[in-house]
């Protein structure tokens, strides 16, 4: 069981219920630990914030749905940072209460990411696609319901778990379609998060900055990571939710905020930006198929 020094054993907060796959994700860091799922994403951060949890495991990026937006939001509300990451494979089965065949099922339930992930076999059949907070929820709420002619998007374990009966196989788009969890963290008094033994790869640091709308902005904060050398294998853009159509920028950086190129590249960005907030540096995690 994972540790942090000088603390009992960790607790960790996830979204979704048992069998989901953030639980998953909460398994490949952390092992056997005390685990508790929320009903969303927020439910997360304010767990962690509120120290009921030491560490949460959020959704960030699915291989085939890209960035999970809400998430990234939610990273500028709370002030949490980022501390590790983990990739789990995802793999997607359709599962409905015992005795329903797919000639029955008029609905289907799951999380809007998963239902995107298995797009292609959904559209094959004329169901109503109705999303729910989580895939596991999903098979949860047939279940309390006793629902029939309804079936749920869901992992193999959390559908077996449910006792529910799995209709269809590897439904998902994509055969090695997968998703990378990031675990964060409260922040200590010297500004920096907490410290977890979970093994990976070299370091990423992830960043969000703002700049000026103007001609050339975007290019001088840019500028400023590649004349250091410092490579950024992620940029997107996000609305700010402070100003119409303000954008801030989300920065993945392959490099160690502590070092010297990094960090010289992060305070010339912060001469050019309106905005700098940094998540933190943590080790990128391992491909599912790689050995530690």
């Amino acid at each position: 069981m994972s540790t942090v020094p000088g603390r009992a054993a960790v607790a960790v907060a996830y979204s979704g219920e048992p069998g989901a796959f953030a639980e998953d994700a909460v398994v490949a860091a952390f092992g056997d630990v005390e685990r508790v799922g929320f009903p969303g994403f927020r439910a997360v951060f304010e767990a962690v914030t509120a120290g009921s949890a030491d560490a949460g495991v959020l959704p960030i990026e699915n291989l085939v749905q890209g960035t999970v937006r809400e998430v990234y939001d939610l990273l500028l509300e709370f002030d949490l940072g980022i501390v590790a990451e983990v990739v789990v494979p995802v793999e997607l089965c359709l599962a409905a209460l015992p005795g329903q065949r797919l000639e029955d099922v008029e609905r289907v339930y799951s999380h809007l990411q998963a239902l995107g992930q298995a797009e292609r076999f959904l559209r094959s059949r004329t169901w109503n696609l109705l999303t729910t907070y989580n895939t596991a929820g999903a098979g949860r709420m047939i279940v309390d319901r006793g629902e029939r002619a309804a079936a749920a998007v869901l992992s193999r374990r959390a559908a077996l778990a449910l006792e529910l009966e799995v209709l269809a196989d590897g439904i998902q788009d994509v055969r090695d379609n997968r998703t990378r969890f990031v675990i964060v963290a409260a922040l200590s008094d010297d500004g920096l998060p907490a410290s977890f033994a979970i093994a990976g790869g070299p370091p990423r640091t992830t960043l969000a900055f703002s700049v000026r709308n103007e001609p050339g902005t975007l290019l001088a904060a840019l500028r400023a990571f590649a004349e250091r050398g410092i490579n950024l294998s992620k940029l997107e853009s996000r609305p700010s939710r402070s100003a119409a159509w303000e954008y801030v920028f989300w920065a993945d950086l392959d490099a160690d905020r502590a070092d010297p190129a990094c960090a010289a590249a992060i305070a010339a960005l912060e001469d050019v930006a309106t905005m700098v907030r940094v998540f933190g540096s943590y080790p990128r995690a391992r491909e599912p198929d790689q050995e530690l």
